[in-house]
């Protein structure tokens, strides 16, 4: 697939990117794009085809899970087994940084968790992360957008050197 660089706008993509970058992610292709701390390397959380695309760019070992990022607190229900505590901690510190380990659900191909019946869930305080899970209507797993052992991207200039 041919590389598509799109840029964000006062930290927004026009409603035409979104529409196309959502098109990617639901036709299991990888996306890199700004999250809170660094730049992910995104796909459809729920394809083990998208998954295995994320792995093969990144290098990353089979035995090291994804992070999955959603767009709304309400999204937590759908994919993990949820507390008292996960909420609370899920209320006062999301969206940002935080990412909680949960029991997972089933929906989940082994490759995104390593094969452990937990997953990692993150809700990234990105406007751009959240508005592409939105949009995309899927959980994202994002690991950074970097070669497996490299620094993580903080500027989409990394990226390109690193991956493309």
């Amino acid at each position: 697939m041919k590389t598509q660089i799109i840029k964000a706008n006062n930290n927004t993509l026009t409603s035409d990117d979104l529409i196309h970058v959502s098109k990617l992610i639901n036709d299991d292709q990888p996306v890199a794009f700004p999250t809170d701390t660094v730049y992910g390397l995104g796909c459809n959380a729920i394809s083990k085809a998208a998954v295995s695309k994320i792995y093969a760019i990144k290098g990353r070992p089979p035995d090291n899970p994804l992070i999955v990022h959603i767009s709304s607190i309400s999204e937590l229900y759908e994919l993990a087994h949820t507390s008292d505590l996960a909420m609370q901690l899920a209320n006062n510190f999301w969206p940002g940084q935080l990412t909680m380990i949960l029991h997972k659900k089933d929906m989940f191909p082994k490759e995104v968790t390593a094969g452990l019946d937990t997953v990692a869930i993150r809700l990234p305080s990105s406007l751009i992360a959240r508005a592409i899970i939105r949009n995309s209507r899927k959980p994202i797993a994002a690991p950074s957008a970097n070669v497996s052992g490299r620094p993580s991207p903080t500027q989409a200039k990394h990226v390109i050197t690193d991956l493309y």
